[in-house]
């Protein structure tokens, strides 16, 4: 099986996860990879992650012009374009619109408090976009705040985008987000959270930075 039929299938894996979870409805969301050097596959428009098939993936070059696939390619492709023209450390992007997540964008509010080890280790900080349009050139431009250091990005009133080196951490740190945003939530109608001391946040960022420099 070859890297692009192996692409598309775990596209197709994930978007069944996205579904079964709850993360997404209808036809929301978008899910792309890096299968080489200036070509990314990505979920085409307007079908539910549910129901994808593999072939059925676009493939598109980094000017975003369709290089194979039948259907149209995701609305979102300008913002999957730019984290990988910007990140080039990245080789997948998983966008969903989890509810908890989704519920703190809609409010404005960041899931920044420092309360759980397992956010600092394995996603960093998240970022708070400001808002921006779904769909148009606005959208990827509110990512450049945060391109260079960040991992997962709360788009304001909208959804979640998370990146990583490849699908499965893309999707297990959206999937992990989402946990956190719903402990954040509970935590705060039992009186708020104990955030951790600032030592062993420095510790907890020490160890995710050795890691990655691994």
């Amino acid at each position: 099986m070859s890297k692009s039929e192996m692409t598309a299938e775990k596209i197709v894996e994930i978007g069944s996860r996205l579904y079964k979870r709850g993360l997404i409805a209808g036809t929301d969301g978008n899910i792309s990879a890096l299968i080489e050097p200036g070509q990314v596959m990505i979920t085409p428009a307007g079908r539910s992650k549910d129901r994808l098939e593999p072939e059925e993936m676009i493939v598109i070059d980094d000017s975003g012009q369709k290089i194979a696939g039948k259907l149209r390619a995701s609305s979102e492709m300008a913002m999957h374009l730019y984290l990988y023209s910007n990140r080039p450390d990245i080789f997948a992007c998983v966008h969903a619109h989890p509810p908890f997540a989704t519920a703190f964008a809609a409010a404005g509010i960041s899931l920044n408090e420092k309360i759980l080890p397992e956010i600092i280790l394995s996603v960093g900080n998240i970022a708070l976009t400001e808002y921006a349009p779904p769909g148009t050139p606005a959208l990827p431009r509110s990512l450049d705040p945060f391109i260079t250091d960040h991992n997962a990005f709360l788009l304001k009133n909208h959804g979640l985008v998370t990146i990583g080196s490849d699908l499965e951490e893309a999707y297990h740190r959206l999937e992990t987000i989402e946990h956190f945003a719903r402990i954040s939530y509970l935590a705060k109608r039992l009186g708020g959270a104990d955030v951790l001391d600032t030592d062993e946040v420095l510790r907890l960022e020490a160890i995710r930075k050795s890691t990655i420099e691994d």
